[in-house]
């Protein structure tokens, strides 16, 4: 069996995502919901960046162009926030990339947009 890379912390994560989701329900902006969580996170004790910027190198020079990921939770887990009707292939590709450029291993995919919020998980 397969042990689930930082399953406490992604649970954790996740259920404050939730809690923000039934209490807001879907329909906002992706900033009401960043804004949210902000304070679910706070109110929980759970540590976490704010919109962290991550450079991206190409044959090691750094180019002009970075990315930021929405939160950054526990040092470890990139948290992308999203208000689409699903979570598509262009959300996933691009937690890859974050992964990737961040050296972190595990990102989290979520969707406020739908009646039930969906999250998915990216591991690097």
């Amino acid at each position: 069996m397969t042990d689930i890379l930082f399953k406490e912390e992604s649970y954790k994560i996740v259920g404050a995502c939730f809690e923000v989701h039934r209490i807001l329900g879907h329909g906002f902006k992706e900033s009401v919901y960043k804004d949210a969580l902000e304070l679910e996170f706070i109110r929980l004790q759970i540590p976490f960046t704010r919109e962290k910027s991550y450079p991206i190198f190409y044959k090691e020079e750094k180019l002009k162009h970075f990315f930021v990921a929405d939160f950054v939770v526990y040092d470890t887990i990139i948290l992308e926030i999203k208000t689409g009707s699903y979570i598509g292939e262009p959300y996933l590709k691009q937690t890859l990339n974050y992964l990737k450029a961040s050296g972190l291993r595990l990102g989290i995919v979520l969707n406020f947009g739908t009646p039930s919020l969906e999250h998915k998980r990216i591991v690097f």
